[in-house]
């Protein structure tokens, strides 16, 4: 088991109660062997992070598949018997060189992928987090070929636009997930 409720009750204790959101999403054989490709080892879950600078700009990435203009905030897995901030801290590290600091759980997202009579369930958790160092460069750049700052104007405007283009479910997906991150920051502050 990789994140197990006990881990989650802790993330919890430290960074608060997200907000619950479900979705489903029908996907074509191409894009739910996509969505399998992920589940090394059994996983079902990533960690999702909304780098927030002290600009309130946001760090986004983009991967080898994406069309360009097609951006998305990182994400991971949390390794088996790996600490649940330790698993945060190296996805944020290997997607975008950056150091990051843990702030606040904002959502716990479970999403069903359909295709045909296959489902995989899949639990997204989305953290607002700092950075505190490092160097906007993804080290991995097999599965990352680039990260940037962008605006939450850019986020919420013409990167959702482009995702959504896409016609892909799980960049659907994607897509609102940081468009419920960006709306709950923003309300916060308000």
């Amino acid at each position: 088991m990789y994140v197990t409720a006990e881990i989650i009750r802790e993330v919890e204790q430290r960074y608060g109660t997200p907000v619950e959101i479900t979705r489903q999403y029908e996907m074509t054989p191409e894009q739910f062997d996509i969505v399998r490709l992920g589940q090394t080892q059994g996983r079902c879950h990533d960690v999702t992070l909304v780098i927030v600078d002290h600009e309130r700009n946001i760090v986004v990435i983009r991967k080898p598949s994406y069309p360009l203009g097609a951006y998305r905030t990182p994400s991971g897995g949390v390794e088996i018997g790996e600490a649940f901030d330790n698993g945060a801290i190296r996805e944020a590290k290997e997607e975008t060189g950056l150091d990051i600091v843990l702030e606040k759980y904002l959502i716990r997202a479970s999403a069903r992928f359909h295709c045909g009579s296959e489902v995989i369930d899949w639990t997204t958790r989305v953290l607002q987090v700092r950075p505190t160092g490092g160097t906007l460069q993804p080290l991995d750049t097999k599965e990352i070929v680039e990260a940037r700052k962008v605006t939450i104007a850019e986020i919420t405007g013409p990167i959702r636009e482009a995702l959504l283009a896409t016609g892909s479910p799980g960049l659907r997906y994607r897509a609102e997930l940081d468009g419920l991150a960006i709306e709950l920051m923003t309300n916060e502050r308000q």
